[in-house]
């Protein structure tokens, strides 16, 4: 090879090694994450066991008295519980960043020579696994309390993925909250105000007609409604007409004004 292609080629062999140590550190972080879940209980408890107390709560108290479309409660419920949960996952984001802070951990992150965006992007790929890890459990423990998804495996799929998008574009702005608070506790009191009327004040639980007249133009419109009707939808095989588009709208507009307010965010704070 001659000087001037040498010259020419460097640069992009550079490319190529910053961008395989960014993801290295990136899976590195992200870990981290993982094991946190499996050595602190509490973690584990919120993260697995709160929801499938959803599912059997909300199945065996309240099935028989909420009406729902087509008469079968369980199949209505457990797409909604579905998207509650990988929404609540994100909450993980803002106490592990708040608890990282507090305890100068992203101080010394940043004296390490590792990658500046694998602290916050390996946080959110942990949930993003932690996510997935919890979206089998629960379909497990709903076809054993007979949940029946008639859209077929391509549709389940592709429900499953675009409620693991839409989380993964929100969990950038509980990062953003994480590193906002100033210790865990506050991190997660922070995110309760916001995401409670979010994911109750939907179409998760009940029929939006089911709620009161004054509710139910914001419960129609609102992200986690549009999510919940595109994935029941798609496991149900109903129609759900332009909800999958609008909650990926609403995907692409959370992480192109999240993800910036956190970086900027990390960079201002650590």
């Amino acid at each position: 090879m001659s000087t001037v292609d040498q010259t020419h080629a460097l640069p992009v062999q550079a490319q190529k090694s910053t961008l395989r140590w960014a993801i290295s550190d990136i899976l590195t972080i992200a870990r981290r994450g993982l094991l946190a879940l499996v050595r602190i209980p509490t973690a584990l408890v919120f993260s697995m066991i709160q929801p499938v107390m959803f599912v059997l709560l909300f199945r065996y108290v309240f099935g028989n008295v909420i009406q729902v479309p087509g008469g079968q409660y369980v199949n209505f419920l457990l797409p909604g519980i579905l998207v509650q949960t990988t929404i609540f996952g994100g909450i993980g984001t803002a106490i592990g960043l708040a608890e990282d802070l507090q305890r100068g951990l992203i101080e010394r992150f940043r004296a390490l020579p590792m990658a500046r965006i694998a602290v916050l992007a390996g946080r959110t790929v942990s949930d993003l696994a932690r996510n997935i890890m919890v979206l089998i459990l629960i379909t497990l423990v709903g076809l054993a309390v007979g949940f029946r998804p008639h859209g077929g495996i391509g549709a389940y799929l592709q429900a499953c993925l675009l409620m693991l998008v839409f989380a993964y574009c929100l969990s950038w702005g509980f990062a953003y909250i994480g590193l906002s608070a100033p210790n865990s506790e506050t991190a997660q009191a922070m995110t309760f105000p916001l995401i409670f009327p979010l994911t109750f004040a939907s179409s998760i639980f009940v029929p939006v007609d089911k709620l009161p007249g004054w509710l139910q133009f914001f419960a129609t419109n609102q992200p986690v409604s549009q999510t919940a009707e595109a994935v029941r939808g798609l496991m149900l095989g109903t129609p759900h007409g332009q909800s999958t588009w609008i909650t990926l709208a609403w995907s692409l507009g959370a992480i192109l004004v999240l993800a910036p307010l956190s970086t900027a965010r990390y960079r201002r704070v650590a």
